[in-house]
């Protein structure tokens, strides 16, 4: 409460100071809106007025404003990569505010009149704009952007760009990767505003729930300045909604497709209109969007294990081995994706001094899932004898196996369709005004977000048997399985009854934002433009989970796989090799269609996992952002941010007993200062450098105080609610040229010191703290590292190949490349000795994207390539346990037609190398998954209409 006070008499004094020092007679103000000739928003344009050497920038909605002004004459000149520089006279009196509308046309000398007509440089004029006369380093991609890519999510729009890569699901982009570092190290905000997480035990953002046809612009700070959220170590993605237009707009796609995995259908559908009042002080703009895609997966998981015990007919004994497949599954999904997406944007300006805005925006998925999963797992060393297993030239290759045949469905309903349906929502209600007061910008929002996911009525069928399998590992990147004795496998009878469950989980988390943020003149160098920024935000969320588990006793009723209906799912044409034979599974069906009521409740299935926690944080902040000569700007400041937290867990010390819940406290102050230098070393080349300092929260799962003792794994899990923030230290240095004709070629390095970063920490107990007796139970819990490190540096080229002759002139490249390198420090192997040489967990050192476009008068094309290297993804006991995130390399392919000004038809190729998402343990031959999706392709139509008011 104390530090809330100093922070509120803090933004007082500076309010108070600056009224005071900032009265200017005969004063006044300029306010301005920027469109193209299609009415559509002008952001990022460089804004003048010469004679007084002072300049502003439009922002994501076309305005700009200039306070201060003496009255009288003056002329503003408007410049714009791929436009025409204009100017206009305008005549400023005292006390009252200048409005000006401006309409930029494209220059036929820089634009050539082909890309006119398509529309092709528009959406990359906007965002170089944006990202050139932004003062932090940023990368910013348009909505007219993202279309020239088969990019149906935000998350395969992001991955294009430079620094960036994205962690699969289902095929679909869904957790970015910024810079190296791990999703919940970053932040993903809309419109400004934090996007809660519908995942229980993480910060992750699902970037797939959010169509990229309802996003205007997205913007990647890559270095944040005073003013942001400060919870960005490794950068802060801002979605930036579509804004009512200044004249009538009404776009539409509609399309189908095929994912050629399961040869079902892609619909996709969407739709968006505004317009303005005649007046222009009301805008209004509607969107939604459908996509239902009806797909699978085809999966191959494995363990693999050094050691192999056995009994040798009077103790158990255990031996060192060749590195083999201890664990098998084969696993076949089915899947339903459908993704609907809500916009209503509204805005009003009052006068030529405030506006207010509503944004809002609803999507929801729902994701229908049928998995047959067949598990092979060596049986417990007291089970094996010596005669039932071979082990040849040091490797098993004969031993027992219990063999689990498993069917996940969901209950027989409208909703549900027998299949898992995971209902996952977001929400987002933006109320936000910009205002001026004489001299004093000012602007403020407050906002409630909501994120869900509700998965009900989940149910399992397992039926279990065991045999003796043929381990083959002669290509360890697809191990297989193979049964002595294959008719003994294939008798649905040897199958007994092993469990049906229900299972219920529910996760949400709220957000409340709110921020206010004042702006004032303020020249200390006498170079005739300067400002001081000052605000305060606060941020209140509340997150929890709570789960349930019902197992049932159906042993009598359905006593072996035979007495069931059954269905084979075996396809030979099964992704990851025909040599993988799925065989009979429960019918999904009958899964759904039975009663299942009075089951027992099994809470070592749930209980840790359920928790509920607040976390509270308040900020301010002040920087002054002044220009030091003609060509050299800089921006420094320092934010302050306090963040309390409550957590409340489940203690579980027996399997099936809940010893109650416990709650604990923790809250912490961080201090974080930054510089941005720009140097415009000519009107189209950039220098940057900045000195900034983040942080990144622990995952909430992380803070929860539990313990939970699995006595059948003989596993601990521990929370720890004392874990620290991870604190980081960056700098980076940045080189842009903007070419006249709309591209850039760039090259920068960076450099990351992080502290206190989190890792889950194996080791075994040494006495009877938790009640086991000294028997070694393996311990999991996170804890804070020592430090880590991160070099990179990025390049980056794009631009139209018109110095080409005849029609090579018409292609276009786009090419970013990024490198890493990282180490981290203070991380424990289980027998606690400090390992060395680790890189920082989710850190890809190489990084590549690249398309080559073509686009004359009607016919456009663009092959995209996106590629990430191989990187740790899960620190184990030791090395040997180490999880890896493989290299993927996608290549997408689509073009487009123009039948008129207005309406184009398209075709879209995804996956065309049917990349798989492919984990390894330790080194890069040793499969811990892979999880193919097949290629997909989509054809339609695009209508987009302007209609722009003079």
């Amino acid at each position: 409460m104390k530090l809330k006070k100093q922070l509120v008499c803090s933004v007082v004094t500076l309010l108070s100071l600056f009224f005071s020092a900032n009265i200017i007679a005969q004063s006044g103000t300029i306010q301005g809106i920027i469109t193209d000739e299609n009415g559509i928003y002008v952001p990022g344009a460089n804004v003048l007025l010469p004679f007084l050497k002072k300049g502003a920038v439009s922002n994501f909605d076309g305005r700009f404003t200039f306070v201060a002004i003496p009255q009288g004459n003056y002329k503003l000149k408007i410049s714009y990569l791929g436009y025409k520089d204009i100017e206009q006279e305008i005549s400023v009196t005292e006390n009252q505010t200048t409005s000006v509308a401006l309409t930029l046309t494209p220059d036929a000398f820089q634009l050539n009149e082909v890309e006119i007509t398509a529309f092709g440089l528009s959406g990359q004029a906007r965002a170089l704009n944006t990202q050139k006369n932004n003062m932090n380093i940023t990368n910013v991609v348009s909505t007219d952007q993202i279309g020239k890519f088969p990019d149906a999510n935000i998350g395969d729009a992001v991955k294009r760009i430079p620094g960036i890569t994205m962690q699969v699901d289902q095929g679909e982009a869904r957790n970015i990767i910024v810079r190296g570092l791990s999703p919940q190290l970053n932040s993903v905000t809309l419109n400004g505003s934090r996007i809660p997480s519908a995942e229980g035990d993480n910060r992750n953002i699902q970037m797939d729930l959010i169509p990229s046809d309802m996003i205007q612009t997205i913007e990647v700070n890559k270095a944040v300045t005073p003013d942001m959220d400060a919870d960005a170590l490794g950068g802060s993605v801002n979605l930036v909604t579509r804004t009512a237009p200044q004249g009538f707009r009404v776009a539409a796609t509609l399309g189908s497709g095929i994912s050629f995995i399961t040869n079902r259908r892609i619909l996709n559908g969407s739709f968006l209109v505004g317009d303005r009042t005649k007046d222009k002080k009301f805008g209004w703009m509607f969107a939604a969007s459908i996509n239902d895609n009806d797909f699978g997966s085809d999966n191959v998981e494995a363990e693999w294990s050094n050691e192999f015990g056995f009994f040798n007919g009077t103790d158990e004994e255990e031996i060192e081995v060749n590195p083999y497949t201890n664990v098998l599954e084969q696993r076949t999904y089915l899947v339903q994706r459908v993704r609907r997406s809500f916009s209503a944007n509204l805005d009003y300006q009052i006068n030529a001094n405030n506006n207010l805005y509503l944004k809002t925006m609803y999507n929801w998925r729902d994701d229908r899932e049928n998995r047959l999963r067949l598990e092979h797992e060596i049986l417990d060393a007291e089970d094996i004898e010596v005669g039932d297993f071979t082990i040849t030239n040091g490797t098993p290759t004969r031993f027992p196996v219990e063999v689990k045949r498993q069917t996940k469905g969901g209950i027989d309903n409208g909703r549900n369709k027998n299949r898992r349906l995971e209902d996952q929502r977001m929400q987002n209600y933006t109320l936000g005004g910009d205002h001026v007061f004489g001299n004093l910008k000012m602007d403020w929002m407050t906002s409630y977000a909501k994120a869900s996911e509700e998965r009900l009525d989940e149910r399992y069928a397992e039926y279990e048997s065991e045999y003796i399998i043929n381990n083959d590992i002669s290509n360890s990147e697809f191990p297989l399985f193979t049964a002595v004795n294959a008719q003994e496998a294939n008798d649905l009878a040897n199958f007994e009854f092993g469990e049906i469950t229900n299972e219920n989980q529910y996760t949400e988390e709220e957000d409340i934002n709110l921020f206010v943020n004042f702006e004032l003149p303020a020249d200390f160098f006498n170079k005739g433009e300067g400002t001081v920024k000052f605000g305060a935000r606060g941020r209140l969320k509340k997150k929890l989970r709570d789960n349930n588990f019902f197992e049932f006793d159906l042993e009598s009723t359905f006593p072996t796989l035979a007495s069931i209906p059954t269905k084979d799912y075996t396809d030979g044409n099964y992704l990851a090799g025909s040599q993988y034979q799925a065989g009979f599974y429960a019918d999904e069906t009958w899964l759904g269609s039975l009663d299942l009521n009075g089951g027992d409740t099994v809470p070592d299935e749930f209980l840790r996992d359920n928790f509920n926690v607040s976390e509270d944080v308040w900020a301010g902040y002040v920087m002054a952002n002044q220009k030091l000569s003609n060509k050299l700007s800089v921006l420094a400041g320092v934010r302050l941010e306090a963040t309390n937290i409550e957590a409340t867990g489940n203690n579980i010390l027996d399997e099936d007993e809940d010893e109650g819940d416990i709650t604990r406290s923790n809250s912490y102050t961080n201090i974080l200062p930054a510089i941005h230098l720009k140097y415009d070393a000519t009107d189209k080349t950039v220098v940057r450098f900045a000195w900034t300092n983040t942080i990144a929260r622990p995952n909430y799962a992380d803070l929860v105080p539990f313990t939970d003792v699995v006595t059948g794994d003989e596993e601990i899990y521990l929370g720890n609610p004392d874990l620290d923030p991870a604190t980081s230290m960056n700098f980076d240095l940045l080189g842009e040229h903007y070419f006249k004709n709309v591209g850039i070629i760039s090259a920068g390095i960076f450099f990351k010191k992080i502290q206190d970063f989190t890792y889950v920490f194996q080791t075994k107990t040494t006495d009877d703290t938790f009640g086991v007796g000294t028997t070694d139970f393996d311990i999991f819990q996170p804890l804070n590292g020592d430090d880590a490190s991160i070099f990179g540096t990025e390049i980056a080229f794009q631009r139209q190949l018109d110095f080409l002759p005849g029609f090579a002139k018409n292609f276009s490249l786009y090419l970013n490349y990024t490198y890493l390198t990282s180490n981290a420090d203070g991380i424990r192997n289980e027998d606690g000795d400090v390992r060395e040489d680790l890189d920082l967990p989710n850190t890809a050192p190489y990084m590549f994207n690249g398309s080559l476009s073509y686009a004359d008068k009607k016919f456009t094309a663009r092959l995209s390539a996106n590629y990430s290297d191989a990187y740790i993804d899960e620190i184990g006991g030791s090395a040997f346990e180490d999880r890896y995130y493989d290299e993927q390399f996608f290549l997408d392919f689509n073009v487009g037609y123009a039948i008129n000004d207005n309406l184009r038809v398209y075709a879209d190729v995804t996956n065309i190398t049917d990349q798989p998402l492919r984990y390894f343990q330790s080194v890069s031959n040793r499969t811990q998954q892979v999880e193919f999706y097949g290629r997909r392709l989509a054809i339609g139509l695009k209508y987009d209409l302007f209609k722009s008011k003079k």
